[in-house]
């Protein structure tokens, strides 16, 4: 049964064309004065770009990746790229309109993108990383079934591609979900 959030959503695979696009849709959920519209802002602890079109692009062509676009009435309104990784897929750059945040799409998102990669490629698991001081972030994947492994990973200090830090705390951390 279709919620009132998932009506009307189209779910295909990016293409080149569409990667300009992306980039100012990631953009606008995480950095700057518009991502504070939405609940996922990273404005208060990095400054600078969350992605650029190289790195969507890569996204796009990486074999064992997807990167699946979400569009309501012909209007991009949300990303997450799927990589496949053996017994278990891969969940990232999650971006949804901040205008539309809060609403039920992102749930709605990430069932579409865990049933994909079950029925595709067969995975039990679904990973992430998330960063460790987003609590609000986490919790809100933990009500969707994802647990907190507690295994972290360096962010990339000093790689601007990936952000300015405002705090020298930032770590990733994995969370795991079951598809089965």
């Amino acid at each position: 049964m279709e919620t009132a959030a998932a009506t009307g959503l189209t779910f295909r695979d990016a293409a080149d064309s569409d990667v300009e696009a992306l980039v100012a849709l990631i953009e606008s959920a995480y950095r700057g004065d518009s991502s504070r519209a939405g609940w996922t802002t990273e404005a208060d602890i990095l400054e600078g770009q969350r992605t650029d079109a190289e790195g969507v692009r890569a996204v796009v062509e990486a074999p064992d990746s997807r990167l699946l676009t979400v569009e309501r009435d012909g209007v991009l309104v949300a990303c997450c790229q799927l990589e496949h990784r053996g017994a278990h897929a891969y969940f990232g750059m999650f971006a949804v309109s901040p205008a539309l945040q809060g609403g039920g799409l992102g749930k709605a998102i990430i069932a579409e993108a865990e049933r994909t990669v079950r029925e595709t490629w067969g995975a039990t698991e679904m990973h992430m990383t998330v960063i460790s001081v987003r609590e609000d972030l986490i919790a809100w994947y933990e009500r969707r079934g994802y647990r907190r492994t507690g295994r972290m990973t360096p962010f990339p200090y000093g790689d601007e591609r990936f952000g300015i830090p405002q705090r020298d705390d930032l770590r990733f951390e994995l969370l795991v979900k079951p598809l089965v």
